[in-house]
This record gives structure tokens, sequence and C-alpha cells, in this order.
């Protein structure tokens, strides 16, 4: 069979499966980001404190995480349709019980648990099936995808903020719910690849030297083959590991922005409809930051891993001077410098690992991605929400945000340093030997 038979579409119907992934984005991640306008009504229901609050959060995150692996392997076992329709329903299910709002247990339960595995059940196969349908055009292709996030969260502030001043924090969640019940509209657009796509498991690989590892990393990236048995073995790689506990070290920080976010600017006496205009704004230069640098990675000009170490340093500078905001113009300011390198981030980390596995490996080690960095996201908000409660200050959760992102990008380098030492051992060990016989005829005979 001919490469280009086995090769992903790279467009055509994949596009489909793109929009279909934009949306699921939009129905579970954006939901997640503009939970912060839950966050007070909730606190201030239960009359909790806000680190016993944003356990809610906590346990939505890692639930989404720790699902991970497991949506990946009926991914394997099933289709990637079948998993995001019951993310659907799971996710409407999560939101439609929290209406009830009996008790916080109840909450960490519905809106926790349920969501959190709705979504999970959502977003890994919808973000999968988009890399297995790219391949030259992957790392543009997931930028579209996930910045439906961006899109949704753009309209969700002011809508959520509206719903819930006319129906209450419950009445709302049980609105969103029925709004999350399109994510199965978009699981069926998900078409499986075409079984004939996945017969040639890394067939061309063989065909290639031990010495040209460039092109069989080529091929083996532009075949959409996906494993019958989900791989465990990946967390013996190196490379793997330290791109795993980057991931650690970013899902501590990721969600603690959006959920500080809202309280910060109450703090600062900004009026509530304000506020609401704050997420909007962390929307907008969002969703322009993954178009933008979604499209810079697709021209190939700067190696992935440098690109996301880059937009990490960013992000965590934009952090730590988020803090200095004292009114609604500086916090809108900051706010838009850390929402469009968050955006440039979130647009390549998937692409990298892509990059670090290679696409045979790409469903199990997105699972198991998912699944370590899951520690990171249950540790990281209430942590935040417990320095926020010694220090009396909002602002105190932002600075452990940036400083643990600077933390991480130490592990990006790391890991480029050592795949730059397997690239030039790998062309060393290749070299042809250099004979050390004095006559041609004698190296004839060495080797015959």
């Amino acid at each position: 069979m001919q490469a280009k038979d086995i090769s992903p579409p790279d467009g055509g119907y994949g596009w489909v499966v793109v929009v279909s992934a934009f949306m699921v984005m939009g129905l579970t991640v954006a939901v997640l980001k503009t939970f912060g306008l839950f966050f007070v009504e909730i606190q201030q229901h239960f009359d909790e404190l806000a680190s016993t609050t944003s356990w809610i959060t906590s346990v939505t995150i890692a639930i989404f995480h720790l699902g991970a692996p497991v949506a990946s392997s009926l991914c394997v076992r099933y289709t990637h349709r079948a998993v995001v329709i019951t993310g659907g329903l799971l996710a409407f299910s999560g939101m439609a019980l929290g209406f009830l709002g009996l008790n916080m247990v109840w909450m960490y339960a519905t809106t926790g648990f349920l969501q959190g595995l709705g979504i999970s059940f959502s977003w890994t196969p919808a973000i999968s099936i988009v890399s297995h349908y790219f391949s030259k055009r992957r790392a543009l292709a997931n930028a579209i995808a996930s910045a439906g996030e961006c899109a949704f969260a753009f309209t969700f502030g002011p809508f959520f903020q509206w719903l819930i001043s006319q129906y209450g924090w419950k009445g709302a969640l049980l609105i969103i719910g029925g709004i999350q019940l399109n994510i199965c509209v978009c699981g069926v657009l998900m078409r499986p690849l075409a079984t004939g796509c996945l017969l040639q498991a890394r067939h061309s690989e063989t065909e290639t030297s031990a010495g040209n590892s460039a092109s069989r990393i080529d091929k083996e990236d532009k075949s959409p083959v996906i494993h019958k048995t989900f791989n465990w073995m990946l967390v013996r790689q190196p490379e793997f590991v330290l791109y795993a506990i980057f991931g650690i070290l970013a899902a501590m920080s990721f969600f603690i922005p959006p959920l500080f976010l809202v309280p910060l600017s109450y703090s600062l006496g900004i009026d509530e409809s304000w506020t609401a205009s704050l997420l909007s704004i962390l929307a907008m230069v969002d969703f322009a930051g993954r178009l933008l640098c979604g499209w810079y990675a697709n021209l190939h000009v700067t190696k992935t891993v440098h690109l996301l170490t880059m937009t990490i340093t960013l992000i965590s500078t934009s952090l730590m001077l988020l803090p200095l905001a004292n009114n609604y113009l500086s916090l809108a300011i900051f706010t838009g410098f850390y929402g469009f390198f968050f955006g440039t981030t979130v647009a390549v980390h998937i692409t990298v690992l892509a990059d670090v596995v290679g696409m045979p490996d790409f469903d199990s080690a997105l699972g198991l991605f998912m699944l370590i960095r899951s520690t990171g996201g249950f540790v990281g908000p209430p942590l935040a929400g417990l320095i926020v409660d010694m220090a009396g200050d909002y602002r105190a959760g932002f600075y452990m945000a940036g400083a643990t992102l600077v933390l991480s990008a130490g592990f990006l380098v790391t890991l480029d340093q050592l795949q730059q030492r397997k690239e030039r051992g790998s062309q060393t060990n290749t070299k042809p030997e250099k004979s050390t016989l004095p006559y041609p005829s004698l190296n004839l005979l060495k080797l015959q």
C-alpha cells in the first residue's frame, strides 16, 4: 500500500470533525472556565470558606483528568463517536442533578464528579480524533478545535451572569445542562476513519534504514494507526515522563486564574456587570492567541517544544503582573495578556505530546497524560484557596500560579535537551564506519 493510502485525510470530512470538536470544547471546557461566576453564589448559599467551595472545581478537574485513560481505552475498543455521546449525557446529568443543590457533598458528586466525567468523555475523544484526521495541518486543526472553548466562553460569561440573575444559580445549572446535550449531536458527526486506513501499522517503518530516523518518524506520524490495546508502557519513556511532570505543574496553575478572577474583581470593588466582561475579554484574546499560534506552528519555523516553552514563560510573567492591578482598566489589560499567552500555550501542547510519542501511541499517551496531570488539577485550586484564606487576599493565588508555571518550564527545557541528545546520538551511530585497512583490496575482502 502506498503512503498516500494510509495518510490521514488532512482535510475533507476532517473539517467537519474539527467543527464538531470546536463545539465540544465550547460545551465542556468553556463551562468549566466560566464556573467562577457560580463560585461566590455557591459559597454564600452554603456559607463556606473559599477553600471548601473550590473543591467543586477541584473535583471536576480531577475527574476530567482521571477519566481520560478510561475514555481513551473506550475509544480504542469502540469508537470516538460513542464515547463523545456518552460524555454529553453524563455532563447533562451532572448539571441537572446539581440543580437540586442539597449540600456541598452533593455538589461535589454532581457538578464535580458527574460533570467532570462528562467533560472527560467528551473532550478526550474529540481532541484525539482531530489529531488522527490531520498530519501536516495538525497544529492548525488542533488550534481551531481548541478555540471553541474561547468562542463559547466569550458569550458564556455575560450569558451565565444573566441566567444567575434571572433564575438563580440552581436554575442556571439546569439550563446549562440542557445546552450541554448538544454534545451528543457533535458526537454523531464524528465519523470514524475508514477501516482500510488503519491496516498498515508501521508498515512504512520497515522500509526505512536505522539511520534514517527522521524519515521513519515522518512516516509514523502520517499513519492514523490506533493500537488495539492501551499502551501503559509509555510511563517507561523518559521523554513522556518529563512531559507528564510539566503537565502536573501546568494543571496546578491553569485553573486558578479563571476561578479567582471574579472574586479578585469583587474585592477591588468592581461592579458585577463589568466583572462578567472580564471573562469575555479573557475568552476573546485566548481565541486570538490560539489561532495565531496554531497558524505559526503550522509554518514549522520553530520546534513545537521551543514554542511551548516560550509561551509558558510569557504566561507565568503575565500572572505575576496581574495582581498589580488596582482598578477595572488595569485588571482588564493584565487579564488580556494572560488570556492571550494562555491561548498560545493551549494551541500547541497537544501537538507537542503527539511529537513526543508519535501517532500510533497518541490515544494511549493522551489518556495517560491526562491521568497523571490530574494530580495537579486536583491539588492546585484547593492549595490556592488555602493560600488565599491564609493571606486574606486573592492576589496570592495568582502569585502561586505564576511561580508553578516557571517551574514547569524547566521540565520542558530538560525534555528538549534529552531529545537533542538522542538525535545527536542517533546521527553518530548511523554514520558509516571508516575503514582502518590501508589498501582497497583488503577493504573489499573485509566487506565480503
